[in-house]
């Protein structure tokens, strides 16, 4: 693992390695057709997690940041406000997730898939542009999950309108499903054996992956383990990663660390995972984070633990 760190802080977790690194510059240097899938969760507004918008965040002044009211005795978490973006913003929202695909295209082996995090107001936009780069289109996941995100009245006019809300109320989250295309005349039999590729796993009762799964909003639990504004659960994220490595074989990157809750993912069902990581409090925190989100259990119901037996696991 040691082979993707030569010049950057990382960090070696069990099978796996966390690298603080901008991610288009660390993949610039990685040899072609190294990794065997990509699971990320990354920044839609591109700016949000610049060091003078974190700031602003945590200050509770906004910025790119939407700092919502409470809603039915909730405290609702700070998101980023998508629909502020500027056309200018948006060409360049489209520009950067050109470039970055084609250089997962280029790291990535023939037949890996892709999964990619989006939200709906920006998902044709991002999905369109990793397209571009050759990869292929194969759907959307749907994450089924109430975020009390979405269906607020006019602000500052609540009660002069108060039967109008601005924007659906958010009820699911898409993922892109994406894969390298496999070499001419290959087919996915060949490319299994070849490059440990071009499929997806199935569940150990059997089952594949279904493009609709339902899930809980991310526990108390998690987020004190890993504070980041954009933390998915682990009930959710094992499924995803166990299914992006048809033979459980191989290494997954997140070219957009966070917290390092996919890489944790990945440790949890025995998998390598590399994870690249820019802003440096979040490296550290992922550093810290992983080994303990790798530890919590989850029902047998969403994907099995390869531990041997089940636990509890106590979403609140």
């Amino acid at each position: 693992m040691h082979l993707f760190s030569t010049k950057y802080i990382s960090t070696v977790l069990n099978k796996s390695l966390l690298i603080h690194a901008d991610c288009m510059d660390w993949m610039r240097s990685v040899p072609e057709e190294t990794f065997h899938a990509v699971v990320t969760d990354p920044p839609y507004g591109l700016k949000e997690f610049n060091l003078d918008q974190l700031e602003k965040k945590s200050e509770n002044k906004g910025g790119i940041w939407r700092i919502p009211p409470s809603f039915d005795g909730h405290e609702r978490s700070a998101l980023p406000r998508f629909t502020a973006l500027s056309v200018k913003e948006i060409e360049e929202l489209k520009t950067f997730f050109t470039q970055w695909a084609q250089l997962i295209f280029r790291i990535l082996k023939p037949g890996g898939h892709i999964f990619v995090a989006s939200n709906s107001f920006l998902s044709q936009i991002v999905f369109s542009a990793i397209t571009n780069s050759g990869l292929e289109f194969r759907g959307e996941l749907i994450r089924l999950v109430r975020t009390l995100r979405g269906g607020d009245r006019p602000k500052n006019a609540e009660a002069e309108f108060p039967d109008v809300s601005t924007m659906p109320r958010g009820c699911f989250e898409p993922w892109g499903v994406f894969r390298k295309p496999l070499p001419k005349k290959m087919t996915v039999s060949e490319c299994l054996r070849v490059y440990q590729t071009g499929g997806l796993r199935r569940a150990m009762n059997g089952n594949p992956l279904n493009d609709v799964i339902q899930s809980t909003r991310t526990s108390k639990a998690e987020r004190l383990i890993a504070n980041h504004p954009s933390l998915k659960p682990q009930q959710f994220l094992r499924q995803i990663v166990y299914a992006a490595l048809p033979l459980g074989e191989g290494v997954i990157l997140d070219p957009f660390a966070g917290s390092g809750s996919t890489i944790a993912a990945a440790e949890a069902v025995g998998y390598q995972a590399v994870g690249i990581e820019r802003h440096l409090p979040y490296y550290q925190m992922a550093s810290e984070a992983i080994p303990k989100l790798t530890t919590l259990s989850i029902p047998p119901q969403h994907v099995p633990i390869q531990r041997g037996f089940w636990e509890e696991y106590d979403v609140e």
